[in-house]
């Protein structure tokens, strides 16, 4: 079994046909109050991001992987490492996947596949996550996939009219993962 993938799911690198798919998740407003996108992407910007979606984690500083099912290789979700810091071995970790797919198991089950990439192939020490303090399924999938509450931001996120604080949770390497 290869590293980016389990019985029932796959990760793998972004391919231009993924394009509609992409432009479904990066447009939908709903998702926008998560990261820090304030506006659509171009058809064009996107294709140009799939582009550089082939540099390296360490070119880039980040890596973005499609979530398949591994039958059909239907589209489920992304998965992102952020952040990467060498230095510091550590990376910021989010992960979408689209409402039609949701409360199926494939995030938790794409939350270990690319903590094993990150520990075990990229080397990092840690991985992070911030989330905001409302997204009550989110929260209970990282804790779920093992990772510890370490702090909270204030009023951090702007949604809507309102400022909403955002949770910060870490895994860090263990010994048996050493």
């Amino acid at each position: 079994m290869n590293l980016l993938s389990d019985q029932h799911i796959l990760l793998r690198a972004l391919e231009l046909d993924d394009l509609d798919f992409l432009k479904a998740i990066e447009n939908d407003p709903e998702n926008w109050k998560h990261g820090d996108t304030i506006q659509p992407f171009s058809e064009y910007i996107l294709k140009e991001y799939i582009k550089v979606a082939r540099q390296s984690i360490t070119e880039a500083g980040q890596l973005r992987l499609l979530i398949a099912d591994k039958q059909d290789e239907k589209r489920i979700g992304f998965i992102d490492l952020y952040d990467f810091d060498q230095q510091h071995k550590r990376a910021g970790l989010a992960i979408i996947i689209h409402q039609n797919h949701q409360r199926n198991g494939f995030a938790l089950q794409a939350l270990q596949i690319i903590e094993k990439y990150a520990f075990e192939k990229l080397y990092l020490h840690q991985l992070y996550a911030s989330i905001l303090a409302d997204n009550l399924p989110s929260i209970k999938l990282f804790e779920k996939a093992g990772f510890s509450y370490s702090g909270k931001k204030i009023d951090w996120r702007k949604t809507d009219n309102e400022f909403k604080d955002e949770l910060f949770y870490q895994k860090i390497k263990n010994e048996e993962q050493k």
